[in-house]
């Protein structure tokens, strides 16, 4: 083979494999020209133009686009920065994809129905600009009202959850979750009262006025309650918690009825109000952090089993 061979077009789709009609468009588009024609009208094509073809096929098969590919052949552009650009974009999808898979496993782990689906979909797809809007706009609705303290408002807004480019299924449920929470003016409303209880210096009677023998002999209780596997809805409660409110009630000088026990489920919830200490659980996964343990699950046992034996 020298530089003067010429090749026809099905002699170039032999030594390529690409089908001589896919030749025939890249040489109507000029990506690939003939060299000449044959006495007959045939084209004809050079050395150059086999090599152009091979590398034409390599780039489309690694997704070029046929524009770029002609500026490589052109020489507008090198190969290493067409590959690099390339590379790019490709990790531009599979980050795409991946959001994909994590948020169908989403969907599939929640059971949701369609209108879930486009709203988990769409919750996702929001921008990093769109995301730190809806959450600057919690914190200007629960914190800008209120004479809140400074020092849980810095706190709040140095921990706000950045969703990375390429979150895992558990980090996608925790964005969707926590997008729904910041919107419902019920916890906005749980999260002001407790700014604005520590705006105010207050300290919650029921744990610093029972004292630290009673709180720890009740942490001591629900552990064991919750080691047992007794579940505070249930009918088992009934001992535990009975015992609990009257040890409290005398602590208070108050009776242990109906309404002692609400008001004992009402402090515990300012205190250790689950929705807070899930915001934070779920702040920790969307950003990666080491989620840690929760340290107080004695108390969301604890107020289920007071509400749920005040309403029995």
């Amino acid at each position: 083979m020298d530089g003067t061979t010429l090749y026809s077009i099905g002699e170039l789709s032999r030594r390529t494999g690409l089908p001589v009609r896919t030749i025939r468009f890249y040489s109507d588009s000029g990506v690939v020209a003939p060299t000449t024609r044959s006495p007959a009208g045939y084209r004809l094509y050079d050395l150059d133009a086999l090599l152009r073809l091979e590398l034409l096929r390599t780039l489309r098969e690694l997704g070029v686009d046929l524009a770029t590919i002609q500026r490589v052949l052109d020489r507008e552009l090198s190969v290493a920065e067409v590959a690099a650009a390339h590379a790019d974009a490709i990790d531009v999808r599979i980050r795409m994809l991946q959001l994909r898979r994590s948020v169908l496993r989403v969907v599939a782990r929640r059971g949701s129905n369609p209108e879930e689906t486009k709203l988990v979909h769409r919750l996702t797809q929001l921008s990093g600009e769109e995301r730190r809007r809806l959450i600057d706009d919690f914190m200007d609705g629960t914190f800008g009202t209120v004479d809140a303290d400074p020092a849980m408002a810095a706190m709040v807004r140095a921990a706000t959850p950045d969703l990375p480019d390429d979150p895992s299924s558990e980090q996608v449920a925790a964005w969707v979750e926590l997008a729904e929470l910041v919107g419902d003016e019920d916890f906005r409303a749980r999260i002001r009262r407790t700014a604005m209880c520590q705006a105010a210096g207050r300290t919650l009677d029921i744990e610093s006025e029972a004292g630290e023998e009673l709180m720890e002999f009740t942490r001591q209780k629900v552990s064991e309650a919750l080691e047992s596997g007794i579940d505070p809805l249930s009918d088992r409660v009934a001992p535990v918690i009975d015992d609990l409110i009257h040890r409290f009630a005398e602590v208070f000088a108050r009776t242990p009825d109906t309404e002692f026990r609400d008001w004992m489920a009402r402090q515990f919830e300012e205190a250790h109000d689950p929705r807070v200490d899930r915001y934070w659980r779920l702040v920790w996964i969307v950003n990666g952090w080491q989620v840690v343990p929760n340290l107080i699950p004695v108390y969301s046992w604890l107020i289920q089993a007071l509400r749920d034996d005040r309403d029995a």
